[in-house]
């Protein structure tokens, strides 16, 4: 009696997250933002250990000390001091948990109502469509910097009403964004099927659309970040947003931009920080974008 021999081939496919992580990977520049962006993370959450002084300490023998690699610096102070003799190295291991978590802050706030709002326009009424449609093309007529700056002047200057204002002129593309992935799924076979199978709205989002547009969300949320970074700064600077001697970035511009001549290291080194922070934020969301992007995959 001869036996035959089965042999069966074992496919494994992917879970979606595996699939978008593959590819996250092959894009090495966004990988190695990530691992930036992780850094400045851990930074920031354990500031009070890596910190050396408090961030408003000053050392009124050791004002507008360069930097430890100048010739005249010191070790004790690595970034060297401001104008009152504030160690600047601490200001900034301050200022980015300060700063991450305005943006933060803010990007929840913006998120909430954006993502809200594009869920009731992609399913109300033509009118309530077009109402809240009009209203964030109104926001979004205004260059974003110049309508925050407008709405803190008429509020009065101070962290709470710099976020308000930031989430304000942020939540126009989460609305946008939400909206054009809802239609775009409203329009699949897959929608139709249940539709017809007699599926309510609530339904229909939670368990089939909300899946499906995550990514497109995920992908404005880093960007959102940056942008809330980038406005919060700027307010600072202005002196509309956080207030001395709170170590934001921005305010950290403001108090040395006036020494920029004789003390250029209490300016660039700010800066920089601020710079490889939203580059790296920037570059993570352009690899999470190419990596979420399965319909040309």
């Amino acid at each position: 009696m001869n036996s035959k021999e089965q042999y069966y081939f074992h496919t494994e496919i992917p879970s979606t997250f595996s699939r978008h992580w593959f590819y996250f990977k092959q894009n090495r520049l966004a990988f190695l933002a990530l691992i930036i962006f992780i850094l400045i993370m851990l930074v920031a959450i354990f500031a009070n250990f890596i910190a050396p002084y408090d961030p408003i300490e000053q050392f009124t023998d050791s004002i507008h000390l360069p930097p430890s690699w100048y010739d005249e610096g010191t070790t004790q102070f690595i970034f060297g001091t401001d104008y009152i003799g504030r160690d600047i190295f601490s200001r900034l291991i301050y200022g980015a948990r300060l700063s991450l978590f305005l943006a933060a802050v803010v990007v929840i706030l913006s998120a909430s109502i954006g993502i809200f709002l594009g869920v009731v326009s992609s399913f109300a009424s033509y009118w309530l469509d077009v109402l809240i449609m009009r209203i964030m093309d109104f926001i979004l007529a205004v260059p974003s910097l110049l309508l925050a700056v407008v709405i803190v002047a008429v509020m009065g200057p101070g962290l709470p009403n710099a976020i308000y204002a930031v989430a304000l002129v942020l939540t126009p593309h989460f609305v946008l964004v939400t909206r054009s992935a809802i239609k775009q799924q409203l329009q699949k076979e897959y929608v139709t099927a249940m539709v017809l199978d007699g599926a309510s709205k609530s339904r229909l989002f939670v368990y089939s659309i909300l899946p499906n547009i995550l990514p497109p969300i995920i992908v404005q949320l880093t960007f959102a970040f940056s942008t809330a970074i980038l406005e919060i700064a700027a307010l600072g600077f202005l002196g509309l947003g956080a207030q001395p001697p709170r170590p934001e970035w921005g305010t950290i511009l403001s108090e040395s931009h006036h020494n920029i001549m004789f003390a250029p290291w209490s300016v660039t080194i700010p800066g920089l920080a601020i710079f490889f922070t939203l580059l790296s934020v920037n570059l993570l969301g352009d690899g999470l974008r190419d990596a979420m992007d399965t319909e040309n995959k």
